[in-house]
C-alpha cells in the first residue's frame, strides 16, 4: 500500500493537483500526458536525463571507428608528381597516380570525455595503398626520352589519428562541433613492381613525405566531413516523440551537456504534451535543477533517469483530454449487467427495475497521483462509478459510488519501452448519491472488488504492456536493463546494441 493514508490523501487532494504514473494512467484508459500540466513547469526544467558511461562511450567509439573505416575505403588520393635529380641519371620527371587506400587497420583506440569535450585517439594505425608509377627522362648522351611505368604497394605504419569533439545544447537540439582533428604518419614502406634499381630510392626520397602528407590530409578531410554529417543527424532529431494519436513525449534538450572525466550526460524536458499532427510516428513535481543518475553499476553503458512528473504529466494530459471516462457494458460475469444479478445485493434496485439491463459509467474526479519510493511505484486514483439502468432508449442513473483505489506496479523493460503491470492493493468506497435509497456498501464491496480485478486491471495491463518509449535513438536497443527506484524517481541502467535498422543514422556516420 502507498504511504499516504486514505484520510491524508483526501485532505491533500484539496491542497495540490493530483497526478499519476504510467500504470494508473493506463489503468484508467489513459496512456499519455498533459499539455496543461507541462505548462506549469519552465521549459528549461529537466524531468528525464540520460548518462552515457565510459563503457557506453567505448561502445559508441568502436561503432564509429568501424563505420569510419568502412566509409573511408577505398579512399582515392590526388596524383603526386615531381621532378627530382637522380645521380648519374639526371633530372627525372616522376608521377604517382591512381593512389588508393584500400585497407585500414586500427589496433588501438580510446575515447576520453572531459570538461572541454570528447577526445578520440587511434594509435598504431596502418594503411595499405596501391598506386601506379611513371617516370621519364632524357640525357645529353641519349637524345630520346626514356620512360617506364608500373605498380607499387605502399604501407603507412604507426600512424596516429586524433580528434576532439564539442557537444552543446543549441535551442533544444544537440550541436556537435569538431574542435580539433589531425593525423601523423611516422613510417612508410614502399614496394615497387618493376623499374630500375635507382627508381626505388628515388621514389622514396622524392615522395615519402608527400605520400604521408597526402594520407594525413585525406583522412583528416574525410573525418571532418563525417563529423559534419553526424552533426546534421543530431540536429535533425525530433523534439517530440509521438506516443499515440493524441500525445507526444517532449524530448527537447534542456540545460548544458554534462561532461565529466567518465561520462557524458544530457537532460530533456521529458513531459508529455499534446501531439503535433505534423510529426509522424517514428518506428521509434519537483524543483530539480540536475537529475541524479541513480545507476550504481558502472559497467552499464547508459543510465536514464525519469522523474515521477513525467508520469504525472501523462495522467493530467489524459484527464484534461477527457480520456479518463468510459462505459463498461461487457464483463466476464454478464449477470452483473442485469438488475436480476443484484436482487439480493440491492433489492430495491431489482424491485424498481426488474430484469433491466445495466452498465457502469466510470469517470475520474481528478487525475491520479503517482508516488515512487525506494521500494515501489504506486498510485492513488479517485473514481466515480455510476450505476445506469437501461430502459428502452433511456439511460437512467440510479446511484453513484465513489472509489479510492490504491495500486502498485511492477516495471520492466521491453525493447526500448518502459512497461508495467499493476495489482490492486486496496480500495475504499462510499455512496456519493442514490435515487433508490440507502445502499448496503458491505454487500456491494465484494462485487466491486471483482469488477476491479476482472475488468479494470486486465484492461489497464493490456495497455501498460505497450509501454512508455524511452529516449533512445532509433536503431539502438537496450540490453540487460535494470530498473532502480528512488525517492520520486526511477532509473533504467542498461547496455546498448546497434541493430543496423536505422539506415539514416548509418548514412550520416559514414
Amino acid at each position: 500500500m502507498l504511504s499516504l493514508s486514505l484520510q491524508q490523501m483526501i485532505k491533500s487532494n484539496f491542497r495540490k493537483r493530483i497526478t499519476m504514473t504510467p500504470f494508473l494512467v493506463l489503468l484508467l484508459l489513459a496512456s499519455s500526458l498533459n499539455h496543461g500540466y507541462a505548462q506549469f513547469h519552465p521549459k528549461n526544467e529537466a524531468f528525464i536525463s540520460l548518462s552515457i558511461t565510459q563503457n557506453g562511450l567505448d561502445f559508441m567509439k568502436e561503432l564509429l571507428v568501424n563505420k569510419a573505416i568502412s566509409s573511408l575505403i577505398p579512399l582515392q588520393l590526388p596524383n603526386i608528381e615531381k621532378t627530382s635529380k637522380i645521380p648519374v641519371v639526371g633530372n627525372v620527371y616522376m608521377v604517382l597516380s591512381n593512389i588508393t587506400i584500400y585497407h585500414i587497420y586500427v589496433p588501438s583506440s580510446s575515447v576520453k570525455p572531459g570538461e572541454t569535450g570528447i577526445s578520440i585517439t587511434a594509435s598504431g594505425v596502418t594503411c595499405d595503398l596501391s598506386m601506379n608509377w611513371y617516370y621519364s627522362y632524357s640525357t645529353w648522351l641519349v637524345p630520346v626520352e626514356i620512360s617506364d611505368r608500373g605498380r607499387a604497394e605502399v604501407q603507412v605504419k604507426s600512424m596516429e589519428v586524433g580528434l576532439t569533439l564539442g557537444l552543446e545544447n543549441q535551442e533544444g537540439s544537440l550541436k556537435l562541433k569538431l574542435k580539433d582533428c589531425g593525423s601523423n604518419v611516422k613510417d612508410i614502406s614502399i614496394k615497387l613492381d618493376g623499374g630500375a634499381s635507382w627508381l626505388y630510392q628515388g621514389v622514396v626520397d622524392a615522395f615519402e613525405e608527400k605520400i604521408g602528407s597526402a594520407v594525413e590530409n585525406a583522412i583528416t578531410k574525410k573525418l571532418t566531413k563525417g563529423i559534419s554529417r553526424l552533426d546534421s543527424y543530431l540536429e535533425s532529431l525530433p523534439k517530440e516523440v509521438p506516443v499515440d494519436d493524441h500525445t507526444s513525449l517532449n524530448v527537447t534538450f534542456v540545460n548544458d551537456v554534462l561532461l565529466s572525466d567518465s561520462s557524458v550526460g544530457f537532460e530533456t524536458n521529458g513531459l508529455f504534451i499534446e501531439r503535433n499532427p505534423s510529426v509522424p510516428i517514428l518506428d521509434l513535481y519537483h524543483n530539480n535543477l540536475k537529475l541524479p543518475i541513480l545507476c550504481t553499476n558502472s559497467s552499464k553503458m547508459v543510465g536514464i533517469t525519469l522523474d515521477e512528473a513525467v508520469f504525472n504529466s501523462a495522467s493530467a494530459l489524459y484527464y484534461d483530454a477527457k480520456f479518463m471516462h468510459w462505459i463498461v457494458d461487457q464483463i466476464p460475469d454478464q449477470s452483473l449487467l442485469n438488475t436480476a444479478g443484484w436482487r439480493f445485493i440491492i433489492p430495491q434496485l431489482y424491485k424498481k427495475y426488474p430484469n433491466h439491463d445495466m452498465n457502469f459509467n466510470i469517470s475520474l474526479s481528478s487525475p491520479p497521483v503517482v508516488e515512487i519510493s525506494n521500494q515501489k511505484a504506486g498510485a492513488i486514483t479517485i473514481v466515480d462509478m455510476t450505476i445506469d439502468v437501461l430502459e428502452e432508449d433511456k439511460v437512467i442513473p440510479v446511484a453513484c459510488i465513489s472509489l479510492v483505489i490504491q495500486a502498485t506496479g511492477a516495471l520492466k523493460i521491453s525493447g526500448n519501452n518502459l512497461v508495467g503491470d499493476i495489482r490492486l492493493n486496496d480500495f475504499q468506497m462510499s455512496l456519493k448519491w442514490s435515487k433508490i435509497g440507502n445502499l448496503r456498501m458491505y454487500l456491494i464491496q465484494p462485487v466491486v472488488w471483482t469488477l476491479i480485478e476482472t475488468v479494470f486491471l486486465p484492461h489497464a495491463n493490456t495497455r501498460l504492456n505497450k509501454g512508455l518509449p524511452l529516449p533512445i535513438i532509433h536503431g539502438f536497443i537496450l540490453q540487460n536493463a535494470e530498473i532502480i527506484l528512488s525517492t520520486s524517481r526511477l532509473a533504467v541502467c542498461s547496455d546498448v546494441a546497434f541493430t543496423e535498422s536505422n539506415k539514416r543514422f548509418s548514412y550520416f556516420i559514414q
